[in-house]
């Protein structure tokens, strides 16, 4: 056996179980935040958005899904639309305008006050998340910015910042996934659990 290889394993799975302690140490209240909003939000008759680059485009995929089908219990359906999937739409808006718009493209068309943008990215940076979100706020939108160490420049246009303490892009990434499936958990339990303090 390899001991070196074994190492490796041992040193991740001991470096991500202490960021993810550390993380849901610290941002356990605003994570309850993001969803007891997201969840005002789907009574009130509004929807989540979600986008993200490469992993995070496939998060934001995963986590429609477990709205629009179902997460822990059987529900009625969610209304939750992940930008990332009409290929037609994004290589039009790509091709014609730029690649920075793919996002905040749909979100003029699709936003409405009331609705929620969540935005992830691992650096904060990426210029196509920037975009949406601040077309997010001018459309009157919530938006929530899941990130990296510090937010990177999404920070200034998050309403609610999810910062996982890291640079490691794969531990940032593993302790998102976490975070997203908390927050499917919590916007089911505001909406059908504890509907009550949503003031329905």
């Amino acid at each position: 056996m390899d001991a070196k290889a074994l190492a490796r394993i041992t040193q991740h799975a001991d470096e991500g179980a202490e960021l993810r302690r550390q993380f849901f140490a610290q941002a356990g209240p605003t994570l309850v935040k993001a969803a007891f909003a997201s969840a005002k939000s789907l009574v009130s008759g509004g929807k989540i958005l979600l986008c993200g680059n490469g992993g995070s485009a496939a998060d934001a995929q995963h986590i429609a899904g477990e709205f629009v089908n179902r997460f822990l219990v059987d529900r009625g359906a969610l209304p939750a639309i992940a930008l990332t999937t009409d290929t037609s739409v994004i290589t039009a808006i790509a091709n014609d305008s730029a690649f920075t718009r793919v996002f905040a493209r749909q979100v003029e068309a699709l936003g409405q006050p009331g609705d929620i943008l969540l935005a992830i990215s691992t650096s904060g940076k990426s210029e196509n998340i920037l975009e949406a979100l601040a077309e997010a706020r001018k459309k009157g939108l919530l938006t929530i910015a899941l990130t990296g160490e510090g937010g990177g420049r999404a920070a200034a246009f998050a309403d609610i910042l999810l910062a996982v303490p890291s640079q490691k892009t794969p531990l940032i990434q593993e302790v998102h996934l976490a975070c997203e499936h908390l927050y499917c958990e919590l916007v089911d339990y505001f909406l059908f659990d504890n509907v009550t303090a949503l003031g329905a």
